[in-house]
């Protein structure tokens, strides 16, 4: 059955306090032996909060397919109510420096040889920035769903009663490019009109960044997501929230022309690192039926049991490959 997966949620205490009890959670990048699961770091979208009801079953699969995960989620502020503010409003570039600090000295999350991560819709690039710019403690594979990589030009996430996502979307068909609104409204900071591409890389606070789109690259970005074993990416086929929805591909699209990615010069230059990741498989595009957010447990537990598990995993190719 289909479930509307609002996200995210509490660490499982459970499965905390085992951790805690443990001062070999991890004993070390070496040992092959070592078949604890890695942490997954969860970062929920845009209107949801880290103690959703819905994403409490989605870390319950984590842990339902690989037993003994950590499933660590983030937020932005122990309120949960902040937390859902901070998906409106708030410097995202601020934010993503307190989510690496927060990993970074997290007892048993910085111990880990790797951590895997999972974002979901506006959480998708805001955890690939946390690769390029951060990646302590380094991510292993990365899975987005429905997320905004190449931007968006509209977003139509406002239920009716909804007055503090429809006072946001307010603004962001305002004064878009305003250093006011880029520092203080969080989808503005991937807000990416192709027909208005010179406003873009002047004043984006975020997405220009992190897509490297300016003259000036940074190095350290490529290397980090080409660093990735994996990059997952989930498109919902009927996805009419986030405009446009080929942007959880990298794809560019200016009105009815679709460029993908790898035309596209952030792969054929590799800005990023996309395509050194592409090179060695490790970059993965997947769709999934219906809506925005709209999944369903078997697509969840595949992609879990695919991807994430000990650090010494074998993958599904290279099983494959054994086979022959």
């Amino acid at each position: 059955m289909a479930i509307l997966r609002k996200l995210p949620v509490l660490l499982s205490l459970a499965s905390a306090l085992h951790a805690l009890a443990s001062p070999t959670f991890f004993k070390s990048t070496a040992d092959d032996e070592n078949d604890t699961p890695l942490p997954v770091v969860i970062w929920h979208g845009l209107g949801d909060t880290f103690s959703a009801e819905g994403l409490q079953s989605v870390g319950a699969l984590v842990e339902k397919i690989n037993p003994g995960t950590l499933v660590y989620y983030v937020r932005l502020d122990e309120s949960p109510s902040n937390d859902r503010t901070a998906t409106f409003y708030g410097n995202v570039t601020e934010q993503l420096a307190k989510v690496c600090d927060d990993l970074a000295s997290h007892p048993i999350l910085s111990t880990a040889p790797a951590i895997d991560a999972v974002g979901f819709s506006q959480g998708g690039q805001f955890l690939r920035g946390y690769v390029e710019r951060c990646n302590f403690p380094p991510v292993r594979t990365l899975v987005t769903f429905g997320s905004q990589h190449n931007g968006i030009v509209d977003y139509k996430a406002c239920s009716a009663a909804d007055w503090l996502c429809k006072g946001a979307m307010a603004l962001l068909h305002g004064n878009t490019w305003s250093s006011w609104l880029q520092s203080r409204l969080v989808p503005a900071q991937y807000f990416r009109d192709p027909a208005d591409l010179d406003n873009y890389l002047e004043h984006s606070n975020f997405l220009a960044d992190i897509n490297n789109e300016r003259t000036v690259k940074n190095e350290t970005y490529a290397k980090n997501i080409a660093s990735l074993e994996n990059f997952v990416m989930y498109l919902f086929d009927d996805d009419t929230t986030v405009i446009p929805k080929e942007t959880g591909w990298f794809d560019e699209v200016n009105g009815t022309e679709v460029t993908p990615l790898r035309a596209r010069p952030i792969y054929t230059e590799d800005w990023i690192g996309l395509k050194a990741l592409d090179r060695k498989g490790g970059l993965k595009f997947k769709t999934t039926p219906g809506a925005h957010m709209r999944l369903t447990d078997e697509v969840l537990e595949e992609t879990f049991g695919e991807f994430f598990g000990p650090f010494k995993k074998i993958s599904k190719d290279e099983e494959e490959i054994g086979e022959l």
